[in-house]
């Protein structure tokens, strides 16, 4: 296993603190449109689809597949950044992690596991399934 790298602090927009709060109880949340009823990430005031502000926030079940990576060889802690198809449908950019970075495949199922940053905030990461 790669040694873990330190990870920096997130800075919480306006309107992501339910989000972060979230990551605190170990929960991944999703904005979700009551408009048009899809769900989106990075969480943001307005829909990306219907441009509504009709947004609440759901659980996700935490679970998805390596949509595509790439292994960060020349960084001092090598890592792998990532696209994860939750099954929520929406794809994620995130870290895989706790694994071997040579064993990461496309469409690998991945589940989500929470990392404390520099400041100790939990940030969602995923790691084989």
């Amino acid at each position: 296993m790669a040694k873990e790298r330190k990870i920096a602090s997130p800075e919480p927009t306006v309107g992501s603190e339910p989000y972060w709060e979230g990551a605190r109880e170990g929960k991944l949340l999703l904005r979700h449109c009551t408009s048009c009823n899809k769900v989106h990430h990075y969480p943001r005031a307005l829909c990306p689809y219907c441009f509504s502000d009709k947004l609440d926030w759901r659980e996700a079940s935490g679970k998805g597949k390596v949509y595509t990576y790439s292994v960060m060889r020349r960084a001092p802690e090598p890592y792998v950044i990532a696209y994860v198809t939750l099954d929520e449908g929406i794809k994620m950019m995130t870290n895989i992690v706790d694994c071997d970075l040579d064993k990461v495949r496309i469409d690998q199922p991945v589940k989500v596991v929470f990392k404390p940053s520099e400041n100790g905030q939990p940030v969602p990461m995923f790691a084989p399934a």
